[in-house]
């Protein structure tokens, strides 16, 4: 789709750097998950036992770094907006493009994203208080464990959205259809069962307000592995900077 590829231009030229909720309706958003080919087979396998927070799209060659799939003729090392970078279980930089950290032993995990289900949401007049406010959605870590694989462990991490709660119903049918991006909700109401002490201060993300008619409504989130990375310390994890998602070409109905 030219859009996409136009949008993605602006990307690697540095003329968007900003997150990227709502820019391209309709179109698969994924996260970014780079690792050296030593973990590739256990990270795929983790991602095959954690489908609800790591859907994979696609999946990139050692050393390959155009997704031919879902995005051909981009370039993964400077088509996303920021990219975070993990050395040995610590956060070491956000970065623009990891052109200076590629080598022919990377392997790219191309993951889902609820960025991609939320034009349904808007379409059925779902609204969506972040998308108004221009802000990050917010993001939280759970205490809820993820299945283990190999050394990657850790806590499973959701996004929040507050929904009115006479379209919960609605917002759970419509998510329901794109399990690759996510599905339905994992949790609706009382944050405090799954571990999150304080609504208002996301781990990662901005916070919106929650109106009296509504509930926050939370789906499983592919920040997941940044969190994992934390806990099971790989010497290298190059991740999208959350809420900095990869844009493609596909439409969700491609994944559905």
């Amino acid at each position: 789709m030219k859009s996409t590829k136009e949008f993605r231009q602006k990307v690697r030229t540095g003329e968007w750097v900003d997150q990227t909720s709502g820019v391209e309706f309709d179109i698969v958003q994924t996260n970014v998950v780079i690792l050296p080919k030593e973990y590739a087979f256990d990270f795929l396998l983790f991602c095959q036992r954690n489908p609800k927070s790591c859907p994979i799209i696609e999946v990139l060659n050692p050393g390959q770094f155009e997704p031919v799939f879902s995005a051909p003729e981009a370039d993964i090392r400077t088509d996303v907006p920021r990219y975070n970078i993990y050395k040995d279980g610590v956060f070491f930089e956000e970065t623009y493009s990891i052109e200076h950290y590629w080598s022919d032993d990377l392997v790219t995990f191309l993951l889902g994203c609820s960025f991609t289900f939320e034009h349904a949401l808007l379409q059925a007049g779902i609204n969506l208080r972040h998308i108004d406010q221009s802000k990050n959605v917010a993001m939280y870590k759970t205490n809820i464990s993820t299945e283990t694989s190999g050394g990657f462990h850790g806590p499973l991490v959701v996004s929040m959205r507050p929904i009115k709660k006479d379209r919960i119903i609605d917002s759970v049918v419509i998510t329901s259809k794109l399990e690759r991006a996510h599905g339905a909700p994992l949790h609706i109401g009382v944050p405090e069962k799954i571990g999150i002490s304080d609504i208002a201060k996301p781990d990662y993300g901005e916070f919106v307000e929650i109106m009296e008619d509504e509930e926050p409504v939370f789906w499983a989130c592919g920040v997941t592995p940044q969190a994992v990375a934390l806990d099971s310390k790989p010497s290298l994890m190059i991740t999208h900077s959350p809420g900095y998602m990869f844009v493609t070409d596909l439409v969700s109905a491609d994944i559905k």
